[in-house]
This record gives structure tokens, C-alpha cells and sequence, in this order.
């Protein structure tokens, strides 16, 4: 099997598919969650600790000079990063308890057993009447 080929038949596997489809979903969801903490979350916060942008909380290392900009340690912009991670973590967190949850029900629900085939049946009946002819005196 030549090199394209091995490629080709791994390149459209159900896994590899489904894991493109998830980092894709992944990148959005982040966007949406980094959108949701920046302009939703952090601004009452903010608001709660005295009117605080945590996007422009920094340090100045060094001012500017001339041409040369300021060296800046934006802590801000870290926390909101951090809060940003946990609110992803935790909502990967619930999303992997629900999909547990629901395979352990799976799981336990014991299937109905197979219905006995025609020999099954047939045996079972000669069983039962060759016992009620030994039972009798």
C-alpha cells in the first residue's frame, strides 16, 4: 500500500473526522467563552471591587522611549485568561459527567434475554414431560 493510500484511508476515518470536527467546535467555543467572560463576567466583577478593568491591569516595567514602547507585565489580561480557563474546564467538566452518566445507564439497564429458539422450546417441553412421567407412581 503506498504512502497516499495509508494517508488517505487514516485521513477519513471516523476518529480522525470526529476529533477535526471537535477542535473546530473547540475553537468557537472558546471564542464564545472568551467573548462570555470578557464583556459578561468580568465587567461586574470589576464593578463589585471598585469600577477595576481587569484587561488593563498592568505593571509597567519601563516606560517608552522615543520609538521604543513601554515593557508592560499585563496581569489583567492573565486573570481574565485563567477565568476564561475555568469556565471551559468546568464546562468540559459537566459535558464528560453527563456523557459518563448516561453510559452507565447504559450499562446497567440489563438487555431482555433472547426469546428460546424452536429447539430450545421443543427440548424444554420433552424435559418437562419425561419429569412429570417420572413423578408418577
Amino acid at each position: 500500500m503506498g504512502m497516499i493510500s495509508e494517508f488517505k484511508a487514516f485521513a477519513v476515518k471516523g476518529n480522525v473526522v470526529d476529533m477535526a470536527v471537535g477542535i473546530i467546535i473547540g475553537a468557537a467555543f472558546g471564542k464564545i467563552v472568551s467573548s462570555f467572560v470578557g464583556d459578561v463576567v468580568m465587567p461586574p466583577i470589576g464593578l463589585l471591587i471598585g469600577g477595576v478593568d481587569f484587561s488593563d491591569l498592568a505593571v509597567t516595567l519601563k516606560a517608552a522611549e522615543g520609538d521604543i514602547p513601554a515593557v508592560v507585565l499585563a496581569y489583567g489580561k492573565f486573570i481574565q485568561t485563567i477565568i476564561d480557563f475555568v469556565i471551559v474546564a468546568f464546562a468540559i467538566f459537566m459535558g464528560v459527567k453527563v456523557i459518563n452518566r448516561l453510559k452507565r445507564e447504559e450499562a446497567v439497564a440489563p438487555s431482555a434475554p433472547p426469546a428460546p429458539t424452536p429447539q430450545e422450546t421443543l427440548l424444554t417441553e420433552i424435559r418437562d414431560l419425561l419429569k412429570a412421567q417420572n413423578d408418577r407412581p
